[in-house]
């Protein structure tokens, strides 16, 4: 077997807004492991400021990954605990391979396109005139969960934006998710997180920064508001932290991000321990290619969530990976009429 990576940067249609800054462009590294003419491709997504593994030897170890193939994918993972995001390029690359379509890891009834995974659709930070017209948009496509990241403008501004969701909308009717990315100050947040409630949004996704568990236990308890942890899960590898995070915090949500967190193995771990604890999940992607966006909408499908998942992000690319997922009145579907299309990576 020989394998081979190969960078891609994504463009942004247009710049996406968030509390750590505005996103114009997206690193990614695509992993293509070749046997004779049986191939398989994995995607190993960072996020630059965010990734536990966005550090300077990332790519000398995707050339260790390339040069020791042959180990086999669990033997790989096993060495890869401080790059989540190769670990799961590995785990998906792997599973390209060995299936009898490098494109179907996870053969569902959502590869077959017979059902749908619901999605929130994302509105990005901005000024309140871009963030309107994309409420506007996201609720002419159809999507019945709307998920707003907030923190870069001024609060009242925001509350504003969605009190006048609220007066077209009920909770009934649209379902709201908020963002803060850790934007409020441990001081402030319970008070934000009280107004907030006044307006019946479902959750609120990581209100302070990442790494204040004590702050943070403190907010879950308190809360009017059910509290999603994110960035808190990143660098978190062993079982016996995972355990103790949870338990510390006792959070009423927690959010996986596959290229995050390492890949399938990872969000396994973590849905088991939160099952145990009657603590909710969801599955949100990172900002990966089609490529990525297509094995985690995969797995995703498998463990049969009620919940909206966060896996709007395909659109946001002029250069993305075409294929055959699509977004349609508020869900993600596996368009079987529609083909992959590689040439653009040059692989």
């Amino acid at each position: 077997m020989k394998a081979t990576y190969h960078k891609y940067i994504l463009n942004f249609k247009r710049p996406s807004g968030t509390s750590r800054g505005v996103l114009k462009t997206k690193e990614t590294w695509f992993l293509k492991l070749q046997e004779g003419e049986t191939w398989g491709i994995g995607e190993c997504g960072i996020l630059r400021g965010l990734s536990i593994d966005d550090r300077p030897d990332f790519e000398a170890k995707l050339q260790w990954v390339c040069a020791n193939i042959e180990l086999g994918k669990h033997a790989l993972y096993a060495q890869l605990t401080e790059f989540p995001s190769i670990q799961f390029g590995v785990e998906m690359a792997f599973a390209s391979f060995e299936a009898s379509n490098p494109f179907v890891l996870f053969p569902s009834e959502f590869t077959t396109g017979a059902k749908q995974i619901p999605i929130n659709g994302l509105v990005w930070m901005g000024d309140t005139t871009f963030m309107k017209q994309q409420i506007t948009e996201k609720l002419a496509q159809g999507f019945s969960c709307i998920k707003l990241k907030i923190g870069a403008i001024d609060f009242a501004s925001e509350i504003q934006l969605l009190q006048n969701i609220r007066k077209e909308f009920s909770a009934s009717e649209i379902e709201l998710r908020v963002d803060a990315n850790g934007a409020f100050s441990p001081s402030e947040a319970l008070d934000k997180l009280k107004i907030l409630s006044e307006l019946e949004l479902h959750s609120i996704e990581q209100p302070i920064k990442q790494g204040q568990w004590q702050e943070m236990a403190r907010l879950c308890d308190k809360t009017p508001l059910p509290i999603a942890l994110d960035e808190e899960l990143i660098g978190v590898f062993s079982s016996e932290e995972k355990e103790k995070l949870l338990k510390t915090i006792q959070p009423q949500y927690i959010i996986l991000k596959p290229s995050l967190i390492g890949g399938i193995q990872g969000s396994d771990s973590w849905i088991d321990l939160a099952a145990q604890k009657n603590i909710g999940w969801w599955i949100t992607s990172a900002l990966e290619s089609n490529i990525g966006l297509n094995a985690i909408s995969q797995y995703t499908f498998t463990k049969n969530s009620k919940l909206p998942q966060g896996l709007g992000t395909g659109s946001l690319y002029t250069n993305n990976i075409p294929s055959p997922l699509e977004v349609s009145q508020g869900a993600i579907l596996y368009n079987t009429d529609k083909m992959w299309e590689l040439s653009t990576l040059k692989l």
